[in-house]
């Protein structure tokens, strides 16, 4: 399962050579210099580590962490802010709005390379919960008024891809059971994607620690032994 990387940079230069960088470590990578057009990425796209300037035209660095940590396929995956030694007050303001780890300007590959084997854990274990388990589970979904069955395509500890009678508009937040045994397990978990008339992908919002437990029991086993 390939490692993908966001990288959202207004400088050029340091955009091409953390790309550069990860691209030498066989990271599939996602680079661009105009800030605004990460937030449509991040919208659909999971990403397994992001490096965000931090000082940038609206949407900086700082907004687009509040907006990843706000909730969504990204809500935890590591962020690095990139940041000038003089802008340590940001790096404070950036750390509390949830970013993991820093880089300082300007950015050689050396740093790169040494930040990428520090964070190799947290994104590993990023990729662990989203790694994608084909297996068919009987579900029942209830929207406000509205209620449907239907079955699982995939799974994994972040959401689900179902199969139904129709769908749900995007945004829209469910209670899902899935047919777990000993007892069926509900969660809630929200649209993020929609493919065609019948199949959706669900992203599960605030997970209980018993939840996740009992998810990661049933789906470990499942994976592949060479995973």
């Amino acid at each position: 399962m390939a490692t993908r990387v966001l990288i959202v940079d207004d400088d050029p230069a340091n955009c091409e050579l953390i790309r550069e960088v990860l691209v030498s470590a066989e990271i599939d990578c996602v680079a661009l210099t105009r800030s605004e057009l990460a937030i449509g990425h991040l919208a659909t796209e999971k990403f397994d580590a992001i490096f965000l300037d931090v000082n940038m035209p609206s949407p900086n660095g700082i907004e687009l962490t509040r907006k990843i940590r706000s909730g969504g396929l990204n809500a935890s995956t590591p962020i690095m802010v990139i940041t000038g030694e003089d802008e340590r007050a940001l790096l404070t303001l950036a750390f509390s709005s949830g970013a993991n780890f820093f880089l300082y300007k300007p950015v050689d590959r050396h740093d790169i390379l040494r930040l990428l084997r520090a964070t190799h854990g947290s994104i590993e274990n990023e990729k662990r919960r989203f790694r994608r388990v084909k297996v068919q589970c009987k579900v029942s979904i209830t929207c406000g008024s509205e209620h449907m069955s239907g079955t699982t395509l995939d799974m994994s500890l972040g959401g689900l891809f179902v199969q139904t009678s129709h769908v749900l508009p995007l945004g829209s937040v469910a209670r899902v059971s899935i047919d777990l045994k000993p007892e069926p397990l509900t969660v809630s978990a929200r649209v993020l994607r929609i493919a065609g008339e019948d199949c959706m992908g669900m992203q599960f919002e605030n997970l209980a620690v018993n939840e996740a437990k009992r998810l990661q029991d049933f789906l470990l086993p499942l994976l592949p032994k060479t995973e």
